[in-house]
């Protein structure tokens, strides 16, 4: 290339030299090239054709400026200027000094001065190798975009480039006026000048030719005289004040574009045109954490994605610094309290409005207005408290939210409660270990980027992090230091120098990517985030720390922060992601291979899939129940009243009343219980009666297995529903009011109206007074002991006790003998008439016994009398009908049976209107609230759906739906870059 250049040089020395103005030819004064004229003819004369001196760029260019300046005087004749006759002088001048001669020696003599000017300047200069990053990274890469190569080829070479030099000896027959004769000498000019920039562009040895001018040389006298240290001060003000400049540029064409992309998203509301915006790539990349936070909340071993977790002594400014990278005051502040009492996931993302949502809720939180600002704020604090268990100060639950805005960087951050040393009142004694082991468990991660916060207020020495980050990184591969508070910090520093060994990480035992200083304000809570950043900017461009190059204007700001944290954490996530990847598609490979030998028949359902599947079974079965037969339910209802009441009609109303003298009595007493039994207890007793049955059928139907189709995971979600359901549901109050009128009408009524009835009541009353006497005949038992056929057969005998009472029992059957019509109550002189009897045969026995053994022996008696008077009513219908006129035989007790029967299966009709009317569909609307319910509380399906099964499908899902995100995640990734 160089030689190209210098051929160059030469043809256009050659075409200057071998032009038609040479002295040997004599030529005309018209002839002489412009510079041969000026040489000659040093003045001109003072004429209307005197024109000023020709002054052209070429000065600056090349080396005819080392020549001493001459002024051209030419006359104005009949054919043009000419100049005074010393022609001898000129033409050895022309021979002595070639123009070529002059060219070629002030190229080599410049190319010399200029290289050695070239490396005093180098050695002068200070490194700028930490300034690289102010150019743009394209620029580095023009290399790699551009092949210099076939740029060069496609330049002209020696013979174009001559080509491009006018004829001279087409000149000389213009120079008819002044205006011919000027017009190409400036032309040639131009073009040497066009060559010469040509040469400078290119960038070969031939420019340090052109540009060793004695002006280099007093600029460089001029130059040494600046000491280094001004130098490098007014260069790193000149930065900073670029850099200022610039992120004022750049936070006022963030603002044109937020409001533009407002007006484009307000038309699109409109109507105007839809679109249907894809989901952004840091969202698509939260969404992954948030599956992996529910699928392992502990964050072990099996969770390596790059988050950038955020940690810091308590009150050390960690949320301020989050608040300003959000750009808005989102979390909830106090004076030296604990604010952060959980995890805190944050997302952020640009987006066009600035806005806040929880994962869990649909509601958009407008970060511009201070009403929502301040909900926002209560409903973080709300949150903490409500994920706290009782007797605990923090949880390790994680808070997600979402931020978006104009000029957010994109990243995911956690805020993770502030590192203490003392737990003070108020606090759980574990305070202090559990706020460790969450940090620990967060930074023992190796693909988090760890954003330690420092306190540049107060001492070193009182910092905790450094020491547990330091830990968890030693390298400081992964670790991004930051000193808060730098304002603080120079006002009450004595030594400046300490802050300088912080932020070159010489002074705390960790070691860091970046060291970044930045200022969140002054201390106000109610200092906006704009006044905030101007006071920060304000700050540090009259810090003596930046003036006096203890701090680097790359590492002030939170700006500056925000861009270096967003790339190291983007640069972590395109070098673990896809290994992340590969790590899950191994685990599910290996929890498919686990299913498929275990459970090879059955669909992977996970915990919630399973729960629906319960759902629908629970709703199925409670949908049976209005399947039940009218008559199966009244059969039921019926039998379960009667085995409730019986017991009250035979005691209270029918044993009593059979005690009277004659019928009138027993239908007048009878009536009168009846009618208080019907007031008080029977209505209340069968809507009892009727709800237990609808248990009953709903419990048969809820565990009643269902042959190989029964799946027994189920069977402990069932019980707990069946549970609940019983517990929320509550009988309708009305429904005893109506049923007590029912049934009082139903026993009011006497009238047998065919024989089919009297002799079902006749059936009724055997059965009833058949149960009784077995019951009676069993208590005797046990109160006198084995007869002697069992005393034979079973070698069994009798106590002292049952044999005394067998001696009373012997006794009073003597008496009953004597006086079948005797009444139901001994009275005294019998009951010391029998002791006495027994004293006789040497049995001591007391009077109560007497009396206990009574009621037994009289009532085995009566039931057996009224079995009788059972079979002698069979053919009394006839005189029912008679109203037993003309007839000694009576059988109100048949009547009485026959209105308890009647009114048994009114009542169990009524129950069963309301049963399929009503309750069973209320009962199904318990069951789906309580299902609904269950479904919401995702620690009772946990509790209630639990098993190896379960479990592994569950992780089966989660390692699926993660690995899937990743894989797409990843696809977006790759069209971004």
């Amino acid at each position: 290339m160089w030689r190209t250049r210098a051929a160059a040089a030469c043809v256009i020395c050659r075409s200057l030299a071998n032009s038609s103005y040479g002295i040997k030819r004599k030529s005309p004064l018209q002839n002489l090239h412009l510079v041969s004229r000026s040489t000659h003819h040093p003045y001109y004369p003072s004429s209307k054709f005197q024109r000023p001196p020709l002054r052209i760029s070429l000065q600056l260019f090349s080396s005819l400026n080392r020549l001493p300046p001459h002024k051209t005087k030419l006359l104005n004749v009949k054919h043009g200027y000419q100049s005074h006759r010393n022609f001898w002088l000129a033409r050895l001048a022309s021979r002595l000094l070639k123009v070529r001669y002059l060219i070629l020696g002030s190229a080599v003599g410049g190319g010399y001065t200029a290289k050695k000017t070239y490396e005093q300047w180098k050695d002068m200069m200070p490194d700028l190798e930490e300034y690289k990053w102010i150019i743009p990274d394209f620029v580095w890469e023009l290399d790699e975009l551009i092949d210099f190569e076939k740029l060069l080829k496609a330049l002209p070479d020696a013979d174009d480039l001559a080509r491009l030099l006018p004829d001279f000896d087409k000149i000389g027959d213009s120079l008819a006026s002044l205006k011919g004769f000027l017009s190409p000498g400036y032309n040639l000019v131009s073009e040497v000048i066009g060559a010469s920039d040509l040469l400078l562009l290119l960038g070969s040895p031939g420019e340090t030719a052109f540009r060793a001018t004695d002006q280099g040389y007093d600029n460089d006298k001029q130059f040494k005289k600046v000491s280094d240290k001004e130098k490098i001060d007014q260069l790193q003000e000149e930065l900073l004040r670029t850099q200022l400049k610039y992120q004022r540029m750049l936070e006022r064409l963030e603002k044109e574009n937020k409001e533009l992309r407002k007006l484009v998203l307000q038309r699109d509301d409109k109507g105007i045109h839809q679109r249907k915006l894809k989901k952004s790539l840091i969202d698509m990349y939260s969404e992954v954490l948030d599956i992996l936070s529910d699928y392992d909340a502990s964050y072990n071993t099996q969770d390596h994605l790059p988050r950038v977790v955020v940690v810091g002594d308590q009150s050390a400014g960690k949320t301020s610094v989050l608040e300003m990278i959000a750009q808005a005051r989102i979390f909830p502040r106090g004076s030296g309290e604990m604010m952060t009492r959980s995890p805190v996931k944050v997302t952020l993302s640009e987006g066009p409005h600035h806005v806040a949502l929880f994962k869990d809720s649909s509601r958009e939180f407008d970060l511009t207005k201070e009403e929502d600002l301040a909900a926002l704020r209560n409903e973080i604090e709300i949150r903490m408290r409500n994920s706290v268990k009782e007797g605990c100060t923090v949880s390790t639950e994680t808070i997600s939210l979402s931020v978006k805005g104009p000029g957010l960087q994109r990243m995911v951050l956690v805020d993770l409660p502030g590192v203490i040393s003392t737990v003070t009142s108020g606090m759980a004694p574990d305070t202090k270990e559990t706020i460790f082991s969450i940090s620990k468990a967060y930074m023992q991660n190796p693909n988090a980027i760890i954003l330690c916060i420092q306190d540049g207020s107060v001492d070193a020495e009182r910092s905790i992090v450094t020491d547990l980050v330091s830990q968890m990184d030693p390298q400081g591969k992964r670790t991004i230091f930051v000193l808060t508070k730098v304002d603080l910090a120079e006002k009450n520093v004595a030594s400046p120098n300490r802050i300088q060994q912080i932020i070159e990480g010489k002074l705390f035992p960790m070691k860091a990517l970046g060291y970044f200083a930045v200022v969140t304000g002054k201390g106000n809570s109610s200092e906006s985030i704009e006044s905030i950043k101007e006071y920060e900017e304000e700050f540090f461009q009259n810090s003596r720390l930046l003036k006096t190059s203890m701090l680097k204007a790359h590492q002030v700001t939170t700006k500056n922060l925000s861009l270096a944290v967003s790339d190291c954490f983007w640069k972590m996530v395109r070098e673990s992601v896809e290994q992340q990847a590969d790590a899950f598609k191994a685990t599910r490979f290996n929890l498919e291979t686990e299913w498929k030998n275990n459970y090879p028949r059955l669909r992977e359902l996970d915990r919630n899939e399973l729960f629906e599947k319960a759902k629908n079974e629970i709703l199925d079965e409670v949908i049976s129940l209005t399947q039940v037969t009218p008559k199966h339910w009244e059969e039921m209802l019926e039998k379960t009243l009667w085995e409730r009441v019986s017991t009250h009609v035979i005691e209270n109303i029918y044993l009593p009343a059979a005690q009277t003298a004659n019928s009138g009595t027993f239908n007048t007493t009878v009536d009168i219980k009846l009618k208080q039994w019907t007031d008080k207890q029977l209505p209340n007793k069968a809507v009892e009666v009727a709800w237990e049955t609808l248990q009953e059928e709903f419990s048969r139907f809820m565990t009643e297995k269902k042959g190989k189709e029964h799946d027994d995971i189920f069977d402990k979600l069932k019980q707990a529903v069946r549970e609940e359901t019983i517990k929320r549901h509550r009988w309708n109050e009305r429904a005893e009011d109506s049923l007590r009128v029912i049934q009082h009408n139903a026993l009011e009524d006497r009238s047998i109206s065919d024989k089919q009835q009297w002799d079902a009541a006749i059936h009724f009353m055997e059965e009833t007074l058949q149960s009784r006497l077995k019951d009676t005949e069993s208590v005797i038992e046990d109160m006198v002991g084995p007869d002697w056929k069992k005393r034979w057969l079973y070698w069994v005998g009798r106590t002292k006790e049952q044999n005394i009472r067998n001696e009373t029992k012997n006794e009073l059957e003597k008496l009953i003998k004597c006086n079948e019509d005797h009444p139901a109550y001994l009275a005294n002189d019998e009951v010391t008439t029998v002791r006495k009897n027994l004293e006789a045969r040497g049995v001591a026995v007391d009077p109560c016994l007497i009396k206990d053994t009574w009621h037994q022996i009289y009532r085995r008696y009566f039931l057996k009398s009224a079995l009788n008077h059972c079979n002698l009513c069979r053919r009394g219908f006839y005189y029912y009908q008679r109203h037993f006129v003309d007839s000694e035989l009576e059988c109100n007790d048949i009547v009485l049976f026959w209105r308890i029967q009647r009114m048994l299966a009114i009542t169990a009709n009524t129950l069963r209107q309301q049963l399929a009317n009503t309750e069973v569909r209320r009962l199904e609307k318990n069951v789906k609230e309580v299902l609904e319910d269950f479904a919401e509380d995702n620690e009772k399906k946990v509790m209630l759906l639990t098993g190896k099964r379960v479990q592994l499908a569950e992780d089966l899902k989660k390692v699926r739906e993660i690995q899937e995100k990743l894989e797409a995640f990843i696809e977006a990734l790759h069209q971004e870059k």
